[in-house]
Formats: C-alpha cells, structure tokens, sequence
C-alpha cells in the first residue's frame, strides 16, 4: 500500500477517535442523539460516539451569578437561582420589591431536556407569578411576619409544577421585602412610637409594681406592729391578773391567820377587820403635802365602838381589856 494511502487512513482513523471518544465528568450527563432522536445518556467515564450520526444535546441552564448558557453537560448537582427583584402587590395595595433565592437540582435530564423549550424562563416566570399570587392573599404586616409560610408554600407548589420537567426544587428563601420609601418611613415611625410606648408602659408597671410594694410593706409592718401590741398587752393582762391573784391569795392567807389568831385570843375576828380598814383610810386621807379639811359624816357612839373593839383586841386572853358597855344612838 502506498504512502500516500496509509497517511490518509491514519488521518481518517485520529479524526474518529477524536470525534468518537466523549469523557464525561462526575455528577455531569450527556443526552445523545443519533439521527435527531434521543439515543441514550452517556454516563461520568469514557464513552464512544459514532461521528456524523451522534451528537450531544445541548440544553439551556443556569450558571454562577444567575447566567443562562446552553451547555452539553447536564450538571445533577444542586444549583442556587437567584431570582430577580420583582414588584409585587399585597392585599392592602402596597407594592414591594421581593428578592428570592430557589436551590434546584435536575433529577432526569430527559426531561429537562425535551419536556420545556426555555427551562431557567420557565422557572422564573412560574416563580413570580406563584410568588404574586402568595403575597397577593396577604397584607403588609402579615408579609413581613410570614416569610416562613410563604417559602414552604412557594416550595410545595414549585416542586409539584416542576416535577414534569426533571426538577426537584429543595428550597425557596426570600432574601428581602422591600416596600416603598414613603410606607418605609411610616414604618420607622410606628416601631419608634411602638417602642416609646413599651417603654412608658414598663415604666409605669414599675411605678406600679413599686408603690404595691411599699404599701405591702407598710401594710405587714402595721399588721406586725398590731400583732405585737395585741401580744404585748394580753401578756400584760395575763401578768396582772396573775398578779392580781396572787395578792389576792396572799391577803387572803393573810386574814385566814389573823382571823385564826384573833380567833384564839376570843375576840371578834369581824371587828378587828373593819377597824384595820377605817384606820388604813383614815391615814390614807390625811397624807398628802397639801392642807385638807376632811368631814367625815360619822356618829361619836361608833368611833367609841371602834376604839372599844381595839381595846379588846389589844388586851391579852389572860387580862383582857375590860368591856364597857357602851351608851347607844337614841334616835
């Protein structure tokens, strides 16, 4: 065989192998068509082709930075799309701007590929006007408070429409809600005023909480204070009458020997008493610095009783003082 020939066949033989030999990166397919129709998917690894009859599907994706490029190897790993600021109007006429970030991931590439002509446009169109009607349900304030509810609502309805195309949507965040400048001002204003008044609000709960303490405190210190002198004056009480009892007792033991020894001696214990006690108030009403005249309202024959009965009582029982018979009160 001629030079000529071989160094043609050896050109020929390279230009297949170039073109028949496909490496494929790890996490990445290819989708081949042979003829115009889908062949087969070609795997990480080497593969073979079949030049001028296969040819790798391209098919428009997402890249960094929120890029659309139409690329032949079909990424399987979670991608991050960052959605486009969009205005949105809520229940209570207000218009906001929301930011949304969507984590996807393709999960059959046949699908992706053949099922939607423009799928990174397919997903942000489906995404506003999902997102619109969500917030659309909702007021302002409830926006704001609700960013959780409408990122699993977002999510759930997403991941149910784009199931069709090959894509499993994980996760849906709204990065910002952005309102007006004039409604952001009232806001400020709002939470400003909310703030002063939560701050007059405990102020005056602990004025309050304050002053109930006080007079709790006054309140059991006067109940102490009662307490005490109820205390005090029943023990005072308790000590006089004990007190009192035993002088009592004592006088009482006192009489019971004087009655006893008067008793012995034969005179009458009765008179003996009685005069004890005229002479005691006749010296209590003439003690005393001051000069006092005392009328005393009694008869000449009952002093003479009484200084009798003394007589008697002084007298012994073996020479007793003689009796006298004393003239009585004629009328």
């Amino acid at each position: 065989m001629e030079p000529t020939v071989l160094i043609v066949l050896a050109v020929v033989a390279l230009f297949f192998l170039s073109k028949g030999i496909f490496i494929v990166r790890q996490s990445q397919v290819v989708l081949v068509e042979r003829l115009g129709r889908y062949n087969r998917t070609l795997t990480s690894g080497v593969n073979l082709l079949f030049p001028f009859f296969d040819h790798p599907r391209d098919i428009r994706w997402l890249a960094s930075g929120g890029r659309r490029i139409s690329q032949v190897r079909i990424d399987l790993r979670e991608t991050v799309y960052d959605l486009n600021q969009q205005s949105v109007i809520t229940k209570d006429n207000v218009v906001v701007g929301i930011n949304a970030l969507m984590y996807l991931q393709i999960t059959d590439p046949v699908r992706a590929a053949y099922e939607i002509a423009d799928l990174p446009e397919a997903i942000e169109k489906l995404t506003q006007t999902t997102l619109r009607n969500l917030v659309g349900e909702l007021a302002l304030d409830e926006t704001f408070a609700s960013r959780d509810r409408i990122n699993d609502r977002l999510q759930a309805i997403l991941d149910e429409a784009t199931n069709k195309w090959g894509l499993k949507v994980n996760r849906v965040e709204l990065q910002e809600i952005i309102p007006p400048l004039d409604i952001r001002e009232a806001l400020e204003k709002q939470m400003r005023a909310e703030r002063d008044r939560r701050a007059v609000v405990l102020e005056a709960e602990g004025l309050k909480s304050s002053e109930i303490l006080k007079a709790e405190g006054i309140r059991d210190a006067d109940v102490f204070k009662a307490e005490g002198e109820r205390k005090a004056a029943i023990l005072r009480a308790e000590g006089q009458a004990q007190a009192r009892v035993l002088a009592a007792e004592a006088e009482a033991e006192s009489i019971r020997r004087v009655t006893t020894a008067i008793a012995q001696s034969g005179a009458d214990p009765a008179t003996y008493l009685i005069t004890i006690k005229y002479l005691e108030t006749l010296k209590e009403l003439s003690a005393g610095n001051n000069n006092k005249l005392v009328f005393l309202p009694y008869e000449a024959t009952a002093t003479l009783g009484s200084l009798g009965a003394i007589r008697e009582l002084l007298g012994t029982p073996e020479n007793p003082a003689p009796r006298r018979n004393l003239p009585t009160n004629q009328g």
